[in-house]
């Protein structure tokens, strides 16, 4: 006999001190690890505390006999593989352990070719079985992929539709502004100038922040934290935004507590994120004709070990449909403008800093954005910049 995986251990049950010992040793011999116990109830101890892939039990014993402990390992864990032995009297209960779903059995006195042959049935058993499991999860992990590829082509052909969508309308209005400009050169018109100017910037800015969402939306990269005051980026971003809103007529309010402290961001896509919701503000502004003022608040505090930034408006607001599909890819309010990736992207780089959106939101009167993640991970320690 030889022993090689899937069968390493066997648990021996036979109520003879005698015949234990011998197949005991025959089996040590051959490598395997062999667990003893001289009744059922023994055995089901063993078996609970070390579940051996096979066990080798005597069918007539005192107390529990051998095909009440079939049937209760088998209820346990059908994939136990159990040898009944019986004596040459006993081929009445030899057919009644095949019944119950035994392995094989072999009579007394043991032969050991038929204990061999017996054990090698047993291996097969197991290793087909693994193979059909192994065979199974590579199925079903085949399918995943499928499932997700066709997934990625369903979003791709979407994506490419909405974006072409948004990028026709976007082309658009920049052929628009440059008649206007080349209007103005050539009738030397100031205004129209200016006018046409200003359209190309606001063209070629929404093409510029398009692309960036793509590349974004193409490749995802890990965040790459690093420490910074949070009230100094608070103020580069308000910096970054507020020439373009209030060149739009938008109030545009900062607030920041006194006492600055450290968080560990990656500052480039934070900043892309929050720039996405503050134009998400503006645009709500823009749209809202029913108010003569509009403002936008960028607000920063801290509370334990989350940063807390908030951006609020006074524009259209949203109802309940729009809210609950906010930051569903490629969905936008917004018509010909929107591709629906800006706010998808931004929770996603929120996410990935470990935090999350909360949004509130009242139809004509305005959206509140709430973003809140950790100050320092646990990983990251907090540490000064100028250090």
């Amino acid at each position: 006999m030889q022993s090689k995986d899937p069968v390493s251990s066997i648990l021996l049950v036979d109520d003879e001190e005698d015949i234990r010992e011998v197949l005991e040793i025959a089996l040590s011999d051959n490598g395997y690890t062999v667990y003893t116990a001289q009744d059922g109830k023994e055995a089901l101890e063993i078996f609970e505390k070390l579940s051996p892939p096979v066990i080798l039990t005597d069918i007539k014993m005192p107390g529990m006999d051998g095909i009440e402990l079939l049937k209760i390992i088998k209820r346990e864990n059908p994939e136990t593989e159990v040898i009944m032995i019986t004596g040459h009297g006993d081929m009445g209960l030899a057919v009644e352990s095949l019944k119950n779903e035994a392995t094989d059995f072999i009579t007394k006195p043991i032969n050991v070719d038929a204990l061999e042959i017996a054990l090698k049935r047993a291996r097969e058993r197991i290793t087909v079985r693994r193979q059909l499991q192994a065979y199974t999860e590579n199925l079903e992990r085949l399918v995943r992929e499928k499932s997700e590829l066709q997934d990625h082509l369903s979003s791709l052909g979407l994506m490419i539709g909405t974006i072409s969508h948004g990028l026709k309308g976007l082309l658009t209005g920049l052929d628009g502004g440059m008649y206007i400009l080349e209007s103005g050169l050539k009738t030397n018109d100031e205004a129209k100038r200016q006018e046409g100017w200003q359209i190309v910037k606001t063209m070629v800015g929404r093409i510029r922040k398009l692309v960036m969402d793509i590349l974004f939306y193409a490749k995802k990269r890990e965040i790459e934290r690093q420490p910074i005051e949070a009230r100094k980026f608070v103020e580069q971003l308000y910096d970054a935004a507020a020439a373009k809103i209030r060149s739009k007529g938008i109030e545009f309010v900062k607030q920041c507590p006194e006492r600055d402290f450290i968080i560990s961001v990656d500052p480039g896509y934070l900043q892309a994120a929050l720039m996405n919701i503050i134009e998400n503000a503006v645009d709500a502004c823009l749209k809202d004709s029913a108010k003569q003022e509009h403002r936008i608040t960028l607000s920063l505090r801290e509370s334990g070990n989350m940063v807390i930034f908030a951006i609020e408006d006074n524009g259209v607001g949203m109802d309940q449909e729009t809210r609950d599909n906010l930051f569903s890819l490629f969905f936008s309010s917004k018509g010909r403008s929107g591709t629906g990736l800006g706010l998808f992207v931004a929770r996603k780089i929120v996410e990935q800093h470990g935090g999350a959106i909360e949004v509130s939101s009242t139809p004509g009167k305005g959206s509140r954005f709430v973003i809140k993640m950790p100050k320092n991970p646990p990983e990251v320690p907090e540490t000064n910049p100028s250090e």
